[in-house]
C-alpha cells in the first residue's frame, strides 16, 4: 500500500487525471457487465401431450389441454402397484403422470455413438443430446461450428432410474459403459464432448429447481465471462415406481393424479418427464451477432431456506428474498412485474406459502387494473422436477413472444389459506391478452427445490422500438422488382427418408406461411445448421417459386434450379444391433429451425 502512495505521488496532476478517468471506465464496464442482460435465442422441448417443439408446447397451453395420462404399460404395471392408500407397503397413491412418448427411439449414429454404448446411456442423455442439438438448431446456431468455442453446458438432473434398473438385473449388467452412460457429470459432458465445447460443462442437482438453477449458474458465467454462449436447462424421466412409491409415502401425490395449484382442493401434485434447453448469449453480442431475440434474462437469484420447519418444507422468507434478490440484479421494481410462473405445484402445505410470499412481494401498491397474473405449467403437464423450472420459463418466453398468457388449469376456488383479499393477484382460468404497459413486458419464473434451494428469474420481451429482423442488419440491398435475385436453398439430412420428410416440412411451412422471407429462410438453412450426405438444392427467385419446385421433387418431376445429389461419406457406425429402436434425428422444421423427430424408425 505505501509503495503504491508512493508511485501515485509521482504522477503529475494529468497523469492522475487519465489514472482515475480510466479507473473509472473499467469499474463503469465491470458493474455493466455484472448486471447485462442475457439474451434468449433458442429453444429445445421435449414435454408430455406431443409437445415435442416450442409452437406445440405452446399450443397444448393455449388449448388448456392437460397432458397428464395413466401410467403406460412399458412403464411398470400400474395394477400391480397401485393402492388408494398412500401408506399401503410398495404401493403408490395415484395412476397418473405427465410421460413423454418414445424414450426408447434413438439414433446413435447420428451423434458418433456405437451402438453398445448407447445401449448404457441413461435416455435422460440420450434426451439432453438431442434437444441441445434442437436447441441450437432453433437458435440457427450450426454446431460443426461450435467446436473450440467458449460454449457452456448446464444441465440440471436429480433421477437415476436407469442405473438402479440396470444393477437390479445384477453384476453381469454392468459393462464398460456403465458409469459414462449413468453419471450426471456426463450428462453435460457428452454434449461438452461431442460438439468440442470448451465453456464451463456442469451437472446440477438441486432436485426440484435443478433447471432453472441451472439457468442462473449459466447467466453468471456468461458474465463473468467465462462461455460467450451457453445451453442451460434440464431432464427428467420416470423409468422406474420406486420414487412415486416414496412420494406416496409422504403423502405428497394428488390422487386424482391432477396439479390443481393454488385451488381449494389442492391435495398434491402428479409427476412429470420432460427436457427443455435455452440458448444463452450476452445480449450484446446477440446483437452483434444479428441472432434472433425470443426473450431477454434481466436478472436471477438462488438461494436456500436454511432452518425451515422441516428438511423438506418450503420457507416463505427465503422465497421472498430470492425474488427480490432477482429483482434488484435486474434492476426492476415488484410493480414492473405484470406475469408471474409460480413453482405452483398444487400442495396444501407449499401452495399457501408461495402464495404469501408473492403476496408480500408483489401485492403492495399495486393498482386494481394492473393485476398481477399467476400461473403453473404444472396444470398442463405436472411436476416435471428437474426439468419443472424450464418448462416454466419457456412458456413465459413463449407467452411474452405471443403477448398472451394461457390458462391456468383445474382452479376454481382460491385455496381458504390464501389470502389476496384486497390485492391485485389473480389466477387467469382463460387466455388473457398480455398489453405492453410500460413500453415492455416483464415476467418473473420461480422454482423451489424440495431440498431448500430456491430460485428466480426475471425476463422480459425486448422494447417494441428495439424489434428488428437480423436479415435487415445483415444486408442493406433492396431487390429489383423486375429482376428478382436468385436464392439458394440448401437442405441436407442423414438419410434419404429423412431428406423427403425435410422437403415436407419446408413444403408445409411455405404454404402455411406466405409471408416468409425467403432470403431469410436460404441464409439461415444454410449456415444456421449442419449439412449432411443427402442434400438437395433449390434456386428459386421467390417464395411461391421455391414451394412450387419443392412440390414437383416431391412428385418426382425433374425440374430447373432443383438439383439431388449425394456426398458419400464413409459411414461411421451401424444403428441395425441397436437393441433398442432408433430414430433419425435429420429432418428439420422450416419455420422455428428445429430437427423434428422423423418418423421412419428402424
Amino acid at each position: 500500500m505505501n509503495d503504491f502512495l508512493e508511485r501515485i505521488s509521482k504522477l503529475s496532476p494529468n497523469r492522475l487525471t487519465l489514472l482515475a478517468a480510466e479507473l473509472n471506465s473499467n469499474l463503469e464496464r465491470l458493474k455493466r457487465q455484472a448486471s447485462e442482460p442475457l439474451a434468449i435465442i433458442g429453444i429445445g422441448c421435449r414435454f408430455p401431450g406431443g409437445a415435442n417443439d416450442p409452437e406445440s408446447f405452446w399450443r397444448l397451453m393455449t388449448e388448456g389441454r392437460e397432458a397428464v395420462s395413466e401410467v403406460p404399460p412399458d412403464r411398470w404395471d400400474i395394477d400391480a402397484f397401485y393402492d388408494p392408500n398412500p401408506d399401503a407397503p410398495g404401493k403408490m397413491s395415484t395412476r397418473r403422470g405427465g410421460f413423454l412418448s418414445g424414450i426408447d427411439q434413438f439414433d446413435p449414429e447420428f451423434f458418433g455413438i456405437s451402438p453398445r454404448e448407447a445401449a448404457g446411456m441413461d435416455p435422460q442423455q440420450r434426451l439432453l443430446l438431442e434437444v441441445a442439438w434442437e436447441a441450437l438448431e432453433h437458435a440457427g446456431q450450426s454446431a460443426d461450428l461450435l467446436e473450440g468455442s467458449r460454449t457452456g453446458v448446464f444441465a440440471g438432473l436429480c433421477t437415476s432410474d436407469y442405473y438402479l434398473m440396470r444393477c437390479e438385473s445384477g453384476p453381469e449388467s454392468i459393462d464398460a459403459y456403465a458409469a459414462t452412460g449413468n453419471a450426471h457429470s456426463v450428462a453435460a459432458g457428452r454434449i461438452s464432448y461431442l460438439l468440442g465445447l470448451q465453456g464451463p460443462s456442469i451437472a446440477v442437482d438441486t432436485a426440484c429447481s435443478s433447471s432453472l438453477v441451472a439457468v442462473h449458474l449459466a447467466c453468471q458465467s456468461l458474465r463473468l465471462g467465462e462461455c460467450s454462449m451457453a445451453l442451460a436447462g434440464g431432464v427428467n424421466l420416470i423409468l422406474s415406481p420406486d420414487i412415486t412409491v416414496t412420494l406416496s409415502k409422504s403423502h405428497m401425490m394428488a390422487p386424482d393424479g391432477r396439479c390443481k395449484a393454488f385451488d381449494a382442493s389442492a391435495d398434491g401434485f402428479v409427476r412429470a418427464e420432460g427436457c427443455g434447453l435455452v440458448v444463452l448469449k450476452r445480449l450484446s453480442d446477440a446483437r452483434a451477432d444479428g441472432d434472433r431475440v425470443l426473450a431477454v434474462i434481466r436478472g436471477t437469484a438462488s438461494n436456500q431456506d436454511g432452518k425451515s420447519s422441516g428438511l423438506t418444507a418450503p420457507n416463505g422468507p427465503s422465497q421472498v428474498a430470492a425474488i427480490q434478490q432477482a429483482l434488484a440484479n435486474a434492476g426492476l421494481q415488484s410493480l414492473d412485474v405484470d406475469f408471474i410462473e409460480a413453482h405452483g405445484t398444487g400442495t396444501s402445505l407449499g401452495d399457501p406459502i408461495e402464495a404469501r410470499a408473492l403476496a408480500d412481494v408483489f401485492g403492495p401498491g399495486r393498482a386494481a387494473d394492473c393485476a398481477l397474473q399467476i400461473g403453473s405449467v404444472k396444470t398442463n403437464i405436472g411436476h416435471a422436477e428437474s426439468a419443472a423450472g424450464i418448462a416454466g420459463l419457456i412458456k413465459t418466453v413463449l407467452a411474452l413472444q405471443y403477448g398472451r398468457i394461457p390458462p391456468n388449469l383445474h382452479f376454481k376456488k382460491l385455496n381458504p389459506h390464501i389470502d389476496w383479499n384486497g390485492l391485485a393477484i389473480h389466477v387467469p382460468t382463460a387466455e388473457t391478452s398480455w398489453n405492453r404497459g410500460k413500453g415492455f413486458r416483464v415476467a418473473g419464473v420461480s422454482s423451489f427445490g424440495f431440498g431448500g434451494t430456491n430460485a428466480h428469474v426475471v425476463l422480459s420481451d425486448l422494447p417494441a422500438e428495439e424489434v428488428r429482423n437480423p436479415s435487415d442488419q445483415k444486408s442493406g440491398q433492396k431487390e429489383d422488382a423486375g429482376n428478382p435475385p436468385l436464392h439458394l436453398l440448401p437442405l441436407s439430412a442423414r438419410t434419404e427418408p429423412a431428406l423427403a420428410a425435410l422437403v415436407r416440412e419446408y413444403a408445409q411451412a411455405f404454404i402455411k406461411e406466405p409471408s416468409l422471407n425467403l432470403a431469410d429462410v436460404c441464409h439461415t438453412a444454410g449456415t444456421g445448421r449442419c449439412h449432411f450426405a443427402h442434400r438437395l438444392a433449390v434456386v428459386a427467385p421467390s417464395l411461391a417459386e421455391a414451394k412450387e419446385r419443392l412440390a414437383a421433387f416431391q412428385r418426382g418431376e425433374k425440374q430447373a434450379g432443383v438439383q439431388r445429389d449425394v456426398l458419400r461419406i464413409p459411414c461411421r457406425a451401424s444403428s441395425s444391433c441397436l437393441p433398442v429402436r432408433v430414430r433419425n434425428m435429420s429432418a428439420w422444421d422450416a419455420s422455428s429451425l428445429r430437427p423434428s423427430r422423423c418418423s421412419d424408425a428402424s
